[in-house]
């Protein structure tokens, strides 16, 4: 049967009762001829807060100008977004991974109140880019995600830097080990314009998911955000939505559970983020896919690490582009069989067409060929054991270290934890406990970036270990299991450690564990009850109320529905 491209905007735009609706929207500059065409949303979420979505309202005028120009009338609308970097170590942290949901119901309610018949969504930011892919799931119409694009590096002392050095920079500078002023210098420098965060962090992470998953054409997202290029990328994204509507080729048809598998080997293989973890779950989920936190630490036990980039490699997500950019990594694990080359993607070419037209550049090391691989392994492991019954997540991309004991230094939340390194109370041996930062106990799972990079400032990166229910950072490094599930909150056995116990991480046999007996965790969780909640009212007790665990992707849900 044929795919009318229209079949969604026609019920609000044609005919005689709809003569109102057509009245408001000529009222704007819409004549007749642009609501006969199928009506295309233009979504992004520019934002004054922050450079990582600062490009995406000029962005968003090329993809208007390729969505007219192939027949289409497009209709910009804009939504909210929270950066990590900006309020990382205070509250406003815990609204980061809350936006997520706010993103994609935002996206969703207008896209369903305006009846759209396609949407393109420019996406920037850390939750934004997995917001936009699970609104176009849920709404499953014809669609594209595009990502605004990577800042790029500043220059520090002749060297390339990103926004993780400046937090690096503030641990060294408590360490007495950088000036104020050079840290001044540093955070003057790191960040040259706009763009989101540098290294291969969770922005560029999920960025570099979005093409593996197939929701972005290869060869768009790599683009960094200043580039000349950026503006064909979203005059041709602009094209291709039209393409897409006209061929009804929809995101539930592309997004599979091979798909998912290829996505995470993306991850796997350039040392991404943890938080890939949770946002593939969560669209996973919209997608109707089943997929496990398991499924990670099988992809990636079986796809070597081989793109060199920061936090624990060399290179910023700019070189990647200069290297041969997103699609190379594709050709690359093609080529050592770790990908499914037969998925389809959004442009109705298959994963393995699209990786055919990468380019190599001469002479890159940035990404690697499989013999001089980083790792035979990825960059993500899954740990279970007493602590983490339901899992943690480790990142072990450039980090060696893979056993780790000595005793806990309990913290009830982020800021005391902060507090305590930077006064030099954590000491070599250390495993820094920081619980009631989950999903729940939050709300809202912070990372802590702050945490982790004073750590490393501090010199301690070799000889302590932390572990929490909250989040990280795709800028950590070092010996960190984030995630924990359950939560303190829900009466994990997170919450059951006492300052002291000797926790134990394990790499190699993936286990995380308390020293104590079941019997004693069980006799110190008798009676357990969580602190009261800290918000009340408003979005921050609604997510709170209705959000899942780490293990499940920390989506939020009503009780008896998916």
């Amino acid at each position: 049967m044929t795919y009318d491209p229209r079949h969604i905007s026609r019920v609000q735009l044609e005919g005689r009762d709809r003569a109102p609706a057509r009245a408001m929207l000529k009222a704007i500059g819409f004549s007749d001829d642009d609501l006969r065409r199928p009506i295309v949303g233009v979504a992004h979420e520019w934002i004054e807060t922050m450079p990582c979505n600062y490009g995406l309202r000029d962005l968003a005028q090329h993809v208007k100008e390729g969505v007219r120009a192939a027949g289409g009338t497009p209709m910009e609308i804009n939504t909210i977004s929270i950066s990590d970097g900006v309020t990382m170590g205070t509250e406003g942290m815990k609204a980061s991974l809350i936006s997520r949901e706010v993103i994609t119901d935002s996206i969703e309610l207008v896209a369903r109140g305006h009846m759209f018949d396609a949407l393109v969504i420019l996406v920037g930011c850390d939750k934004t880019i997995p917001a936009g892919a699970m609104a176009l799931l849920r709404l499953n119409i014809p669609g594209i995600v595009i990502y605004g694009g990577s800042i790029m590096p500043g220059k520090f002392h002749d060297r390339d830097v990103t926004i993780m050095d400046v937090f690096e920079g503030v641990g060294a500078n408590a360490a007495g080990r950088m000036s104020d002023a050079d840290l001044l210098e540093l955070e003057n420098l790191a960040c040259p314009g706009a763009g989101a965060c540098g290294g291969q962090y969770t922005a560029n992470t999920m960025a570099t998911v979005l093409e593996f998953l197939g929701l972005s054409p290869m060869g768009a997202n790599s683009v960094p955000a200043v580039d000349p290029r950026k503006d064909n990328v979203g005059y041709r994204a602009g094209e291709l939505v039209m393409d897409v509507v006209r061929a009804g080729r929809l995101p539930r048809d592309i997004v599979t559970k091979t798909a998912c598998e290829n996505a995470i080997a993306s991850v796997a293989a350039t040392g991404g983020s943890t938080n890939a973890v949770l946002h593939l779950m969560a669209i996973a989920r919209e997608a109707g896919v089943p997929l496990d936190i398991d499924d990670f630490d099988r992809v990636s036990s079986r796809t070597p690490l081989i793109a060199d980039l920061k936090p624990g490699g060399r290179y910023t997500a700019v070189d990647v582009d200069r290297a041969g950019g997103i699609q190379f990594i594709a050709k690359r694990l093609l080529e050592g069989g770790h990908i499914d080359g037969s998925q389809m993607t959004v442009t109705g070419r298959t994963i393995a067409e699209m990786a055919a037209d990468a380019q190599e550049t001469p002479g890159q090391d940035v990404i690697l060929p499989f013999d001089k691989a980083l790792k035979p392994t990825g960059g993500l492991v899954i740990l279970k054991g007493s602590l983490a019954p339901e899992g943690c997540v480790v990142k072990v991309a450039g980090y060696e270290r893979t056993y780790h004991r000595g005793p806990a230094r309990v913290f009830e939340c982020e800021e005391d934890a902060m507090a305590a390194v930077t006064s030099r109370q954590i000491k070599a041996g250390d495993v820094v406990v920081i619980r009631y930062e989950g999903p729940r106990g939050g709300p809202g799972m912070r990372e802590m970036l702050g945490v982790t990079a004073a750590i490393i400032g501090e010199g301690l990166g070799e000889s302590v270990a932390l572990l929490t229910d909250g989040r990280f950072s795709g800028a950590t490094r070092g010996l960190m299991a984030g995630h924990v599930a359950p939560e303190a909150a829900r009466g994990g056995p997170i919450a059951a450690v006492r300052e002291g116990d000797m926790i134990t991480f394990d790499i190699n046999s993936r286990r995380l564990d308390v020293e104590i007996s079941a019997e004693l965790i069980a006799e110190r969780m008798q009676g357990f009850n969580p602190p009261p909640p800290r918000y009340t009212s408003g979005v921050f007790a609604k997510y709170a109320a209705l959000v899942s665990s780490a293990s499940e992707g920390a989506i939020t849900k009503v009780d008896g529905l998916l």
